[in-house]
């Protein structure tokens, strides 16, 4: 069971402050940044014994393309106006599904997402073509099979055509990106986009009985202020989103050549960025959002709120996930596979890709295998980004380890954070309380072997 329930969380602005600290999402342990070179034979050797497995199978697709730059953005994309580029993609693309159907085919696959990028730069026709593509080498029939099958949209380039053929061929759960409502933020941003163009696609997506419509939102952003954002989450609110995930804006102008367009000087300072959190957890809250952990809310009734409550919880890189005991396997250009005990990612850049193809190899450029160690320290983070709860004695049991001896440096760190109220320790028990959930970056930051002062600089902060 979790330790986590709908009403656990707090707010101590000397404590959020104090530990605001840069420090990793957690999305995957060990992150990315301990990725390294590998080959794609090597890749191959560990996939091979994923052919005669039949447990469940995540899949997740790459569609790097953005008609409009969005200028915070710091995903991997491609800026391109032809629907031609996504002609020559998707060729290579089902290159891709072929080589890797031969040790992934026959798995049922329970969930799907579609990302990017904008998965909709895509034409109705090309979607077609990708989800045909899917269904004829992987075990994929989300009709006759219950899942979850979603897809990130634009809502400038998302036609009603598109839902109607996502719905038909079994999508059950849409993410629009939305990040603020107001327009001088949307210009500074380059993503105008107001309610008017949202509503009528919410809308269709009610008549068209998907099950889940979830919202991305940002804090952060230029010119925003407590008042201005309020404003946002009201028309937020009037159109009903299932789940909202509210992201804060990293400001890092030297690794994302788009952010260079965003003056510093928009920004909102420290101060109001804390106050607009704060104001924005509270207003969800009251509006009936379970907070779930790290950025995502949830309507009580969702599938995510009884995971929380149930312990079956799960995280990914797609973020908190009702699906357990899956592999996730990642198609296109920098798709990241997390394979029994082992990351591995995809070439970044569109020409590597499509080179290693043609070569009938792998796409791979980097990845990690998982040490005992890695395997021993992603259950204990996994478990309380989750859960919110870890016996270290059970776990140490588990790998043969000594509690006292092997988690004493981790366990001076979990009594100065029981001190300023962010755990309970009892035994080797620890338990995350309803301040901590805020602050829960920084709990999981204990178990990590690899993060030190120098690499936690890569990191957004964690609020």
């Amino acid at each position: 069971m979790s330790a986590f329930n709908a009403q656990s969380i707090q707010w101590d602005a000397r404590l959020i402050e104090k530990y605001n600290v840069q420090g990793p999402r957690y999305t995957s342990y060990p992150t990315a940044a301990q990725f390294h070179d590998i080959s794609a034979a090597a890749a191959s050797e560990h996939y091979r014994p994923q052919t005669t497995s039949l447990a469940p199978l995540s899949l997740y697709v790459h569609i790097p393309f953005c008609r409009h730059l969005c200028y915070y953005c710091g995903c991997n994309k491609v800026a391109a106006k032809s629907s031609t580029r996504g002609d020559d993609y998707l060729t290579w693309l089902e290159r891709e599904m072929a080589l890797m159907s031969h040790d992934f085919g026959q798995r049922p696959v329970t969930q799907l997402h579609l990302g990017g990028g904008t998965p909709t730069f895509l034409t109705v026709n090309q979607m077609r073509q990708l989800l045909d593509r899917l269904s004829i080498y992987f075990d994929w029939n989300p009709i006759d099979r219950p899942g979850e099958y979603s897809i990130e949209l634009d809502p400038r380039e998302t036609s009603a055509d598109m839902l109607e053929l996502l719905r038909q061929r079994g999508f059950n759960r849409l993410s629009f990106g939305i990040q603020d409502f107001n327009h001088q933020t949307q210009v500074a941003i380059h993503r105008v986009q107001p309610k008017s163009v949202v509503e009528p696609l919410v809308h269709q997506a009610r008549h068209l009985a998907f099950e889940s419509i979830s919202f991305d939102l940002i804090y952060g952003l230029p010119y925003q202020t407590v008042s201005r954002v309020d404003a946002t989450l009201d028309e937020v609110l009037d159109l009903g989103p299932d789940r909202i995930s509210l992201y804060n804006y990293a400001h890092l102008p030297d690794r994302f050549v788009a952010q260079r367009r965003i003056s510093s000087d928009s920004l909102p300072n420290a101060d109001e960025k804390l106050r607009i959190l704060q104001h924005c957890i509270i207003k969800l809250q009251d509006a009936g959002y379970v907070y779930i952990g790290m950025d995502h809310f949830a309507r009580r009734d969702d599938t995510l709120v009884k995971a929380l409550t149930d312990g079956s919880l799960q995280r990914n890189f797609q973020g908190y996930s009702t699906q357990a005991e899956t592999d996730m396997l990642a198609l296109g250009v920098s798709g990241i596979s997390q394979i029994q005990g082992a990351f591995i990612q995809n070439h970044s850049q569109l020409d590597p890709y499509y080179n290693a193809l043609k070569q009938g190899t792998l796409a791979v450029q980097r990845g990690y295998f998982l040490t005992r160690d890695d395997q021993m320290r992603r259950d204990i983070i996994n478990q309380l980004a989750c859960q919110g709860q870890i016996d270290l004695g059970s776990v140490a049991e588990r790998y043969g380890l000594d509690p006292d001896r092997d988690f004493s440096r981790e366990w001076q760190q979990l009594t100065d954070l029981e001190q300023d109220g962010l755990v309970q320790l009892n035994q080797h028990r620890v338990t995350v309380t309803a301040l901590g959930r805020l602050l829960l970056r920084p709990i999981l930051m204990v178990f990590d072997a690899y993060l030190s002062d120098q690499n936690r600089q890569r990191f957004s902060k964690v609020m």
